[in-house]
């Protein structure tokens, strides 16, 4: 999950402290989007297709942690020095983001909104950019890419203080703001298991790279959703008054 939450800080000069530079260099412009996308301004509104949006993302987790899972085991049994202990991780990682797509449309239903607007509508190219690329990467060059793309989704989670910020400027009950609430903790963890295990495989060069390119994809295309999500936009209009863009975001 995203939101404005910044990447953790850390030392070292291994793969993780590598990775961390890197992304650094695209972290004012997406500070920017986030800022912008959280302003008081129109928020209930836009923390809706906020939720439809980020379950567009969120339910692809698993299925490509699967997928990876599935790949890293292959690589294993001809001997790749990074599939079993990225297989171990992928295992334990599957098991803590189960359901979390769920807590999602629990929220957009008590934040207002319909569940259906997130199942329904189709997701747009930004985010079959952003998840569909993992899916390439992991089939045709190596699952250990898919480690970028986590490194971003917990490196840039939501910041502790925003749960208290979107109740305070909508009025919205706790029971709209679980995930929020709950990745504001939860990702701190996750994300410090990622990077030991980055520090822990030591990829070969190329490997390293392929997590970094995935890394600096995910956080660019991340950036662009959110500029785009932080665009003024009357919420979506109800069931049966017309066409609804995908996400319910202007084009």
């Amino acid at each position: 999950m995203n939101s404005a939450g910044l990447g953790r800080e850390g030392g070292g000069t291994g793969a993780s402290a590598r990775l961390r530079v890197k992304l650094r260099l695209l972290e004012p412009e997406f500070r920017g989007a986030t800022s912008h996308m959280w302003r008081s301004e129109g928020l209930l509104p836009r923390y809706r297709t906020y939720l439809c949006a980020m379950h567009t993302i969120v339910r692809a987790s698993v299925p490509l942690m699967e997928l990876a899972l599935e790949r890293a085991r292959l690589s294993a049994s001809s001997g790749d020095p990074l599939a079993a202990p990225l297989a171990a991780y992928l295992e334990e990682h599957i098991r803590e983001e189960e359901g979390h797509d769920a807590w999602l449309l629990e929220d957009l239903r008590a934040a207002g909104g319909d569940p259906r607007d997130a199942l329904d509508a189709m997701p747009s190219p930004l985010i079959a950019s952003l998840v569909g690329s993992q899916y390439y990467w992991i089939e045709h060059h190596h699952p250990v890419a898919l480690l970028g793309y986590i490194a971003v989704l917990e490196g840039y989670a939501p910041a502790p203080g925003l749960t208290d910020r979107i109740a305070r400027l909508t009025g919205l009950t706790a029971a709209a703001l679980r995930t929020v609430r709950e990745h504001a903790v939860l990702d701190t963890g996750h994300l410090d298991a990622l990077y030991a295990l980055l520090d822990e495989l030591a990829p070969a060069r190329d490997r390293e790279a392929a997590v970094a390119v995935s890394a600096l994809h995910s956080l660019d295309a991340l950036t662009r959703l959110f500029v785009r999500l932080g665009r003024s936009a009357p919420a979506p209009p109800p069931r049966g008054a017309g066409l609804v863009p995908p996400m319910g975001v202007a084009p």
